[in-house]
Formats: C-alpha cells, sequence, structure tokens
C-alpha cells in the first residue's frame, strides 16, 4: 500500500520505469515504446495520404499520381517526426503518455502543423506536380483521429496492465467526488493496490448511471445493500470530506447488515496536498462515530496573543494537556514551559514538541501545582506571559471517595497558580474546566466550579485576561471510557456501563485543543466559555457500537450510577448565557466570582455532600 505511480520512459521509450512516491522502483525494458509510437504515426500518415488521393479520386487510381502522392507521403512522415521531437511526443520524461491532454494537444498540434505545411506546398506546387488541393484538407483529419486512436488503444491497454489484480478486495466507493475520484485513480492504475473498485455510490443525481474513471456509479446511499449483492463487494470505502458522525454511523449500520468492512479516506485537503496513498486508508473507529466537523479556527486570533510569548502549561503531561502543547508550539512562542509532576508524562510530550525524550532541557519542569512556594520561584525565574491551567483530578469516582485530594489539587493548586501569575503580571490565563462545574452534584464539578469562580476573581483583581473554558468528555483522554471499553473488549471481558439511559457530551482531543486556544484569544476577562460539544451520546450505544465492530460476543453489564453522577450532563448551568459573539462553537458566561479569603473548606465539603465522609476519612 502506500503508491503512486507513474509511468517514464527513457530515450525512445525503450525502457518503462515505474515510480513510486518519487523514487524508481522498477525498469522493464522491452518495447521500444518511443519508436514504435512514430513508426505507428507515420503508418498513419501514410495510410491518411492515400485514402485522401483515393477519396479525392472517387477510388479511381488512374487519376492517381503515384510520385506525388510517395513525395507527400514521406514529407509528412519527416514533418511528423520534427514536430514530434520539437515537442517531446517520442522522447524520454513523458508522464502518462498515452491518450493524457497534454499528449492530445500536443499530438494536435503536431498534425496539424503538418498538414497546414503540406496544404500550402499543395497550392503553390499542386499544379506542376498533379496534386490536388483538396489532398491534405481530407489527409490532415483522417490521420489525427488514426494517431489519437492509436494512443488511446495503447493507453487502454496500459492502464489494463496497471489494474489491481483479480484477488484483490472489491469494495464500493462512497463518494463520486473530489476524494473518491483521485482514490479510484490510484487503485485502476496501482497494480499492488489491496482494493478493487466495483461500484460508485453517490446521492448526486448528476452522476446517476456515470462512469468515474471507468467506474459505474451504482445507486444512492439507499442502495448500497443491493449494489454490495450485486458486485460481490466485501468493504465499503467513504471518500466524504464532511462525512460527520451521524453519516459515519448510518455507513456503518449499513454495513453491519450488509457484511461489509468499513474504511475511511482523510480529509480533502490532506488528498489536494500529499495525493492519495494506500495507507490513508484507515479502518473506521469508534472516534468517528463521535467525532463531528474539524473546527473553524481563526489562526490570526491565537497567533496574535501566543506567538513570540513565552507560554506555560500546567499538566502538561495530560491528555488535554500535551495536546495543547503540541498545538501552541505550531505557533512560535517565544518559550514553552511544560509543568508536569508526572515525568514520564514530561517525557512523552517532549517527544511530541522537540522530537526527542532526553528530559535535559529546562523546557520541562518537573513540579506539584500544590506546593505554592515552588510555583512562586519558577514564575519569577520563567516569567511566563501566557498560562494554560491543565492539571487537575478529573476521575469523579475517586474523588468521592477523596474529596479532600480534588480540594488540595483542583481548588487549592488553582490558586497557587493564579497567585504565581498575578505575582508576575501573565497577560492571559486560561483555566481548563469541565462541563461537571455546571450545576455541580459531585466533587469534581464543585472544586471545577470553585476554580471557575477564583479565575474570574483574579481576572476582576488584575484586569488582565483571566478566563475558564468548559468542555464535557474528551474521547481518548487517558483514562476516559473509549481506552477502558477497548481494553476490555481485547481482554474478551464484559463491559461495564452505569445506566442504560446514561448519556455523555464528547469531544475529539485535537478539537477540544483547538477551541481552548481560539477562547483564549476571544474571551474577556472573568467569563466561563462553553464550548459546543454537539448532541449528547448515549453510553450504551458506544459500548455496542465497540462490540460490533471488534467482531467478539461481549456482554454488557449495567452498574447503577456512581456517588455524584448525574444522568445526563449539562454545560450551561442555570443562570448562565448562551450567547455567542465571537464563534459559533463557543458561548459566553459571566462567571461568578470567589475571592482567596473566602475560601472555607468545610463549606465546600458540606456543599459538596463531603462533610460526613470526610471527617471519617480524617
Amino acid at each position: 500500500m502506500g503508491w503512486r505511480e507513474s509511468i517514464y520512459f527513457d530515450e525512445w521509450g525503450t525502457n518503462m520505469a515505474v515510480k513510486n512516491n518519487g523514487g524508481v522502483t522498477k525498469t522493464t525494458p522491452g518495447v521500444p515504446v518511443g519508436k514504435t509510437l512514430f513508426i505507428l504515426d507515420a503508418f498513419a500518415w501514410i495510410m491518411a495520404v492515400f485514402l485522401a488521393k483515393l477519396f479525392r479520386y472517387e477510388f479511381n487510381m488512374t487519376n492517381v499520381h503515384w510520385n506525388a502522392f510517395v513525395g507527400f507521403a514521406v514529407a509528412a512522415v519527416l514533418l511528423q517526426l520534427l514536430f514530434g521531437i520539437f515537442l517531446h511526443l517520442y522522447r524520454k520524461g513523458l508522464r502518462h503518455p498515452f491518450g493524457s491532454f497534454e499528449d492530445t494537444l500536443n499530438v494536435s498540434i503536431s498534425v496539424g502543423g503538418v498538414g497546414i505545411i503540406l496544404w500550402i506546398v499543395s497550392l503553390v506546387f499542386g499544379d506542376t506536380w498533379g496534386v490536388s488541393r483538396g489532398v491534405m484538407l481530407i489527409a490532415t483529419p483522417l490521420a489525427l483521429v488514426m494517431i489519437l486512436g492509436i494512443r488511446y488503444a495503447a493507453r487502454m491497454r496500459v492502464e489494463r496492465l496497471r489494474r489491481p489484480a483479480a484477488d484483490s478486495t472489491p469494495a464500493l466507493i462512497l463518494g463520486g467526488g473530489y476524494i473518491g475520484t483521485n482514490l479510484i485513480q490510484w487503485m485502476m492504475s496501482d497494480p499492488r493496490s489491496p482494493f478493487r473498485p466495483v461500484g460508485v455510490i453517490d446521492d448526486n443525481p448528476d452522476l446517476a448511471w456515470q462512469k468515474i474513471r471507468g467506474v459505474q456509479v451504482l445507486g444512492t446511499f439507499e442502495d448500497i445493500e443491493k449494489v454490495a449483492s450485486d458486485t460481490g463487494a466485501e468493504m465499503v470505502i467513504v471518500a466524504i470530506n464532511d462525512a460527520d458522525a451521524t453519516l459515519l454511523r448510518r455507513v456503518q449500520d449499513v454495513a453491519n447488515k450488509s457484511g461489509l468492512a468499513v474504511k475511511v479516506m482523510p480529509a480533502i485537503d490532506r488528498v489536494v496536498s500529499k495525493g492519495v496513498r494506500g495507507d490513508d486508508l484507515r479502518d473506521l473507529s469508534i472516534e468517528d462515530l463521535l467525532g463531528r466537523q474539524p473546527v473553524d479556527t481563526n489562526v490570526s486570533e491565537i497567533a496574535g496573543y501566543v506567538t513570540g510569548k513565552r507560554v506555560l502549561v500546567t499538566g502538561a503531561g495530560g491528555s488535554i494537556g500535551s495536546q495543547l502543547c503540541t498545538e501552541i508550539s505550531k505557533y512560535g512562542p517565544a518559550e514553552l514551559i511544560m509543568l508536569d509532576r508526572d515525568e514520564t508524562g514530561l517525557q512523552q510530550v517532549l517527544i511530541n514538541v522537540a522530537g526527542n525524550g532526553l528530559l535535559d532541557t529546562d523546557a520541562v519542569v518537573l513540579a506539584d501545582i500544590r506546593e505554592a512556594d515552588a510555583l512562586k520561584k519558577l514564575f519569577q525565574e520563567r516569567r511566563p506571559e501566557v498560562v494554560f491551567h491543565a492539571a487537575a483530578l478529573k476521575h469523579l469516582p475517586m474523588l468521592e471517595q477523596y474529596p479532600d485530594e480534588g480540594w488540595k489539587t483542583n481548588v487549592l493548586g488553582t490558586l497557587n497558580v493564579l497567585a504565581a501569575a498575578d505575582a508576575v503580571d501573565v497577560e492571559t490565563f486560561v483555566n481548563i474546566s469541565t462541563d461537571k462545574a455546571a450545576n455541580p452534584t459531585s466533587v469534581l464539578g464543585h472544586s471545577k466550579r470553585v476554580a471557575e469562580k477564583l479565575t474570574a476573581w483574579y481576572g476582576q483583581h488584575t484586569g488582565k485576561r483571566y478566563l475558564s473554558v468548559r468542555f464535557g468528555n474528551v474521547i481518548g483522554s487517558r483514562g476516559s471510557m473509549l481506552p477502558t471499553f477497548t481494553r476490555l473488549i481485547m481482554e474478551d471481558k464484559p463491559l461495564t456501563v452505569t445506566h442504560p439511559d446514561v448519556t455523555r457530551f464528547f469531544m475529539t482531543i485535537p478539537e477540544a485543543c483547538q477551541l481552548v486556544l481560539q477562547a483564549g484569544g476571544i474571551g474577556r476577562t472573568g467569563e466561563v466559555l462553553i464550548l459546543d460539544m454537539g448532541e449528547p451520546v448515549s453510553i450504551l450505544e458506544i459500548a455496542q457500537r465497540m462490540i460490533a465492530m471488534s467482531g467478539k460476543d461481549i456482554d454488557i453489564v449495567f452498574t447503577g450510577l456512581r456517588e455524584g453522577e448525574k444522568m445526563h450532563e449539562e454545560l450551561v448551568g442555570d443562570g448562565e448565557s448562551e450567547d455567542r459573539p465571537f464563534h459559533s462553537k463557543i458561548s459566553h458566561a459571566q462567571a461568578e466570582s470567589l475571592a482567596p479569603e473566602k475560601l472555607d473548606r468545610d463549606r465546600f465539603m458540606e456543599r459538596a455532600g463531603k462533610a460526613e465522609k470526610q471527617e471519617k476519612i480524617l
């Protein structure tokens, strides 16, 4: 897989080479293609001039001046050779020499040039040589048709030789647009392609029963099951640029009914920039079924407050923090400081950002946000201008058991980072929050809600841009549901779901991080920016789809909602607005503020419903 083939010929086309991704991979000696083409073109001109004379003299052979015929035929052959050499019709370096647009244009120019020159000669010397002026007017289009026909036949033969093998997997292509067309072109021109297109599925009525690169459009989405049965297809490949989760779920449902495997092509920008490659085709993933459209990110807004600035990220070793660091590094910060207490996590993010995990750089800082003095010293020494605060304890059931840990990290730890940022006049502070903070019912939710209030107070206190960004579950983040389900399926263990009706909001890690960066560019002091998470998704449906995709017989066990858990999460709390003045996927709400001196641990425990349990723990 991964082949992008182009045919090249050496001088006169004696040897054929196939280039793969920029390098010659094989050379096939044999038919001298350039010489053969010239010989065939010469024969075409001789036949064209002969037939033209027959037509002109109404098949009366006695009126044909054979000396003139031979002279004009030889002249046509020589002129064709001269034009062919000038236009590179028979020379090396020809890409797709048979029947391409460039080749057709050059052939037409050469034939037209030969015809015009000989027609002028017939005008001047026709009476003397016994050549009718009309002969070349007839011979030129005849020669053009024959020469183009020769190339068309040669191209068809080459394409037949380059088609996928008969034992390759028959596939339906869903989408006959740019991506689908390029995908089919790759498959039909690579004999090593593991897939063979047997039909195209497209809802565009203008494409009905047309052919795309020689492959028939056989129906619409509703016809997939029947077309798969008729063609013997074993796979459906989604080649649609704007295929959202809803469409992909429909594709998977139809594929399951039809016994088809599903693969997905990359977005159109990847195809345009790099062309189609075999390794671009990937299996449909559960992230595809939950993800949504790419984020429309305003790069100038992000670059305006990140580029050339000293940026610090807490929790840099976590799923969100590490992706944030990767995204931030693209915008050219003057310095990127990655802080975490997890040394292994820091090594992984350093590999992502710097391409090595040597850990002998001051770009990574091993520190705990619970240590106020250590943070203040670090901030004084490095003096960051932009801070993204992603460090937190996030597992709801754990914090229900150990609420004081949530208080120490999510509340006091956030306060320590805010105080350190205030001390060095940080310009922009973005606190990463969670949907659990909207109308909180858990220790996690209450701790993150207090962190939002503290951030708002510091924004008002400093007059700088201190804000929070709130979103729901992040697909594939460390310790989240999807990796857990994946491992359980791999180990043939039952999947545990709290309740058959429970739903959650989901967002991919890159999407969440891009929106966090965008929020930092448009957020105003003291605001809570709420990312649009789309529609909530049924956890039971996710479990069922993952089991179906695995092909295993896995049970689902319902455990009941855990303490502090909601049946359905909320993104916007009571009394919060959903205004979207700057970005279609970001709502702005004004957060309540809470001064640090008003922090009350006992009241926090009471509101979180953990006062009694905390006494037992202590």
